[in-house]
C-alpha cells in the first residue's frame, strides 16, 4: 500500500457496530406515530442523508412537521443508544493507534448527525484521535457525492493520492473510488448482499480491523 498521511472514516458499520439500529431506526419511528411503514421504507432510507430522511418522512407518510423538528424528534429517538450503548467494532483502536504513531491525521466523514457521533466518540474514548467530523449535512450532500471526501480531506490538509476512505457501504465506497481515493473496506454484516462487488472494488478488503497489520 501507498504511503498515506491522512484517513478518512466513516462511522457507522465501519468505527462502530451500530448498523443494526439504523436497520429499523425509520420503521421504528413511524410506528411510534402509529403509521405503518410501507414494506420498502429501510430500502428507501438506506442511503439518505437526515435531511432527506426528514423530507421523505414528510412527502411519503404525511407527518405534518417541519424539517428540522423531524431529526430533532428522530435524534432524541436515538440519542441514548449512541451516548450509552453503542461500542466500537473489535481492533479499531488498535488501528487508530498504528495510524498515530505513524503521524497520519484522521477525522470522520459520516451521514449520522453530529450530536450522536459526538456522543459515541466520547463514551467509546476515541474522539481524540480525529481531526475533525464533518457530516452529510454539513456537506449539503450524501455519499452518492464526492463532495464530503473532498471536504475532509481539506480538513486534513492532505493530497488525494495520500488519502485512504475507509467504509462499508458498497455505494458509499464506489463513490470514494471514483473520485480518485485509495478505498479500505471493513466488512459488515449489513453489507453483505454487496461483498463481491465490495471485494473487487477496494484497494483493501478487510474481514476484520484485526487484518489491519496485514495490509499495511
Amino acid at each position: 500500500m501507498r504511503e498515506i498521511k491522512g484517513a478518512v472514516f466513516d462511522a457507522d458499520g465501519t468505527l462502530f457496530d451500530s448498523m443494526g439500529l439504523w436497520d429499523r431506526a425509520g420503521e421504528i419511528y413511524l410506528r411510534r406515530k402509529g403509521i405503518r411503514p410501507g414494506e420498502d421504507t429501510k430500502e428507501q432510507l438506506e442511503t439518505m442523508t437526515m435531511e432527506e430522511s426528514a423530507e421523505y418522512f414528510r412527502s411519503s407518510y404525511g407527518i405534518r412537521l417541519e424539517r428540522d423538528e423531524i431529526i430533532d424528534e428522530f435524534n432524541r429517538m436515538i440519542y441514548d443508544c449512541y451516548e450509552k450503548v453503542i461500542r466500537i467494532k473489535p481492533g479499531v483502536l488498535q488501528v487508530l493507534e498504528d495510524l498515530k504513531s505513524r503521524n497520519v491525521r484522521m477525522c470522520i466523514a459520516t451521514s449520522t448527525d453530529r450530536p450522536l457521533i459526538e456522543a459515541a466518540l466520547k463514551n467509546n474514548g476515541i474522539d481524540g484521535y480525529f481531526t475533525g467530523l464533518l457530516t452529510c449535512t454539513e456537506a449539503g450532500a450524501g455519499k452518492r457525492n464526492p463532495r464530503i471526501y473532498e471536504l475532509a480531506m481539506g480538513i486534513l490538509g492532505t493530497k488525494k493520492e495520500e488519502t485512504l476512505v475507509f467504509e462499508d457501504a458498497y455505494f458509499a465506497a464506489e463513490t470514494a473510488k471514483k473520485s480518485g481515493f485509495t478505498v479500505a473496506v471493513i466488512r459488515d454484516f449489513y453489507s453483505e448482499k454487496d461483498r463481491e462487488k465490495l471485494l473487487k472494488l477496494a484497494d483493501i478488503y478487510l474481514e476484520s480491523w484485526e487484518e489491519w497489520g496485514k495490509n499495511r
